[in-house]
């Protein structure tokens, strides 16, 4: 017999299979044969503005931590649902970029190249595991269960924040490059 809430039946495997899915795909649209040019941007229209939607979703991130840490729960939840909008148009945007342009190669030298490297590497690695992280824990507040709500919070502020925050630094990194 399950111990899953009714509501829990649905939404656990709808972020389970969104978890495995959306991370794929990004993969396998990184790596098509050929771009497919979809709105005529210039390349680096794309990456400024995905600076902007990270900027803007750190901004929120912290602002969401400052309302909770105050009690002012409601307002917490409007600016983490914020932070959730913008980080889903970047990830929609993110994907249409990969599939209309070449990926553009780092040619930094000296000390910032493994800096950028690992910079780079962390943040990609911690992009595929926030999808399911933020999902669950969105799902959780969104269903008043505070207290796994809170539980899994303390893994997803700091991931989501990192992530975020690095996708602003990626783009400083390669700002000479596009």
């Amino acid at each position: 017999m399950s111990t899953l809430k009714k509501s829990d039946r649905v939404a656990v495997p709808v972020i389970i299979i969104l978890s495995i899915v959306i991370p794929l795909a990004v993969l396998v649209l990184m790596n098509l044969p050929a771009r497919y040019d979809i709105f005529g941007l210039d390349m680096g229209t794309y990456p400024f503005f995905h600076a902007i939607l990270n900027g803007a979703t750190s901004v929120l991130l912290i602002a969401g931590y400052i309302f909770i840490r105050r009690g002012e729960r409601k307002l917490h939840r409007n600016v983490m649902i914020t932070a959730f909008f913008l980080s889903s148009i970047f990830l929609v945007s993110y994907v249409i970029s990969k599939i209309s342009n070449d990926p553009t190669p780092y040619a930094g030298e000296g000390f910032l190249r493994p800096i950028y490297f690992f910079v780079l590497i962390t943040h990609i690695m911690l992009s595929a595991i926030i999808v399911p992280l933020v999902l669950f824990t969105m799902y959780r507040g969104l269903t008043k269960e505070y207290a796994k709500h809170r539980k899994i919070a303390r893994w997803t502020y700091p991931i989501w924040l990192y992530v975020s925050v690095t996708g602003v630094l990626v783009y400083l990194f390669m700002l000479p490059y596009y």
